[in-house]
C-alpha cells in the first residue's frame, strides 16, 4: 500500500500541491491525468524522495523504478553495456539479457542508444527503471513524442509491467488512461479533482473538463 497524506509544497510563492491525500494499493495502475502544471511531476519526485514535502508524508515502497519524462541516456554506450553499467551503479544483481528480452529489446541490444529510435529509447528506459524489480514502478508521460506503432507497442509494454507491480502513470493524454489504468486521478493546480475507477467513468473526457475549468 502506497500513502500519501496531507503532502503540500511551494516553490517560493507559488503553491504547486495543496494538501494532497491518495492511497494506492498493490498491483494497482494509476493514472495521475492533468494539464500541464497540474503538479503531477511535482508529487512523482516527492514519492521518490528527490524533492521533500513542505508538510505531509509519504510511505512508498523501498524498491522504486523511475522514467523521468526527458529519459536522460548515455548515448554514446551499447544498450546491454548500459543497463550493466546502471546495474553496477546501484548494485543490482540483474540477469541483463533477460529483462532485455522483457522489454523487447533483445534485436536492438548490440546497437549504440544513440542508433535507437525514440520508442527504443523509451524502453531502454524503462529497462533501466525494471532494474532490481521493484515493487513500485513510476512513469512520468512515458509516451511523449512515440509514433502511432510506437504508441501501441509501449503502452502494451506497460500494461503488461503492471500486472506485476503498483505503476503510477503521469500523463496529460485521456487515451492513455483508459487503456493503460485501472484508477485516475485528475490534477488541477495542485489539488485533487476527481479520483475515480475507470470503470466507473462514462466518459472520461466530460469529467476532465467539468473537474478542471
Amino acid at each position: 500500500m502506497i500513502t500519501i497524506e496531507h503532502i503540500n509544497k511551494s516553490f517560493g510563492a507559488q503553491q504547486v500541491l495543496k494538501d494532497i491525500c491518495l492511497e494506492i494499493p498493490a498491483g494497482q495502475v494509476l493514472g495521475l491525468l492533468g494539464p500541464n502544471g497540474a503538479g503531477k511531476s511535482t508529487l512523482m519526485k516527492i514519492l521518490i524522495g528527490l524533492w521533500k514535502a513542505d508538510s505531509g508524508k509519504v510511505q512508498v515502497p523501498e524498491s522504486i523504478g523511475y522514467l523521468p519524462e526527458n529519459n536522460p541516456l548515455y548515448e554514446e554506450m551499447y544498450v546491454t553495456e548500459y543497463l550493466r553499467f546502471m546495474a553496477g551503479l546501484t548494485h543490482t544483481k540483474e540477469d541483463i539479457s533477460a529483462l532485455i528480452d522483457r522489454v523487447g529489446l533483445t534485436p536492438e541490444r548490440h546497437k549504440h542508444i544513440r542508433e535507437l529510435s525514440k520508442g527504443y529509447r523509451q524502453r531502454v528506459g524503462l529497462a533501466q527503471a525494471l532494474l532490481g524489480n521493484p515493487e513500485l514502478l513510476i512513469l512520468d508521460e512515458p509516451t511523449t513524442g512515440l509514433d502511432p506503432n510506437q504508441l501501441v507497442e509501449i503502452r502494451s509494454l506497460i500494461r503488461d509491467l503492471g500486472k506485476e507491480r503498483t505503476v503510477i502513470l503521469s500523463t496529460h493524454i485521456m487515451q492513455e488512461v483508459r487503456e493503460m489504468c485501472d484508477r485516475v486521478v485528475i490534477l488541477d493546480h495542485g489539488e485533487i479533482k476527481a479520483d475515480e475507477p475507470i470503470d466507473k467513468i462514462a466518459d472520461l473526457e466530460q469529467l476532465f473538463h467539468a473537474v478542471t475549468q
